[in-house]
């Protein structure tokens, strides 16, 4: 630790006044605002990472940051600010909490860890900013869905078309009794008329 002591002559006289009994640098740090802060937005998260710089390994281990993220055309004053618990210089946001379309701009600052009893710093000032947007999510082609929907119908639909012929191909039989063998493969030749013909819908 260190005495912190200023000393000035006032009116003739030479006087002393104590700042600090016992000063210790490691209890008042203020770091460097973080760098390089960049940013990549998807359609599901928008990933920020940063760097710092002028920090020693022992410090950098055990920094916190806080992240502060808003609508581009509005104030800092409205911002959204989060205090990570991981002391990586790096975050993800979560596209529902993000807006489709709208333009976002983040800043981010550090200190040391309120955690920790050795060293003890306040804010560092904020860092440049980065510009993001959310990807929106990719529509799905009308035809694609319209073939997949048929697809799903086509096991149901030939089902209740064959059951439909058998029990047309009973009621033949009980009516034609004179003929009963011209009846099934008429109607099966209809069944696989059908079936080739949604067969070249889903084509």
């Amino acid at each position: 630790g260190y005495r912190v002591s200023l000393q000035g002559n006032f009116f003739g006289h030479n006087h002393t006044y104590v700042a600090f009994p016992v000063y210790n640098p490691r209890k008042h740090i203020k770091l460097d605002p973080p760098l390089n802060i960049q940013s990549n937005a998807t359609a599901s998260k928008c990933q920020i990472w940063w760097s710092v710089w002028n920090v020693p390994w022992y410090l950098a281990e055990i920094l916190q940051y806080e992240l502060q993220y808003k609508e581009y055309s509005m104030s800092w004053e409205v911002a959204l600010n989060k205090v990570l618990s991981s002391s990586l210089p790096q975050v993800e946001i979560e596209a529902t909490e993000l807006r489709s379309g709208i333009a976002y701009a983040a800043r981010v600052r550090c200190k040391v860890s309120e955690n920790e009893n050795s060293y003890h710093s306040q804010w560092s000032e904020w860092s440049q900013t980065t510009v993001f947007q959310r990807t929106d999510v990719p529509k799905v082609s009308e035809k694609i869905l319209n073939t997949k929907t048929m697809q799903y119908l086509f096991i149901p639909l030939s089902f209740g078309t064959l059951l439909c012929l058998l029990w047309n191909c009973k009621l033949s039989s009980r009516r034609q009794k004179a003929s009963p063998a011209l009846t099934f493969p008429h109607q099966l030749l209809s069944f696989g008329h059908s079936i080739v013909c949604t067969m070249g819908i889903l084509r």
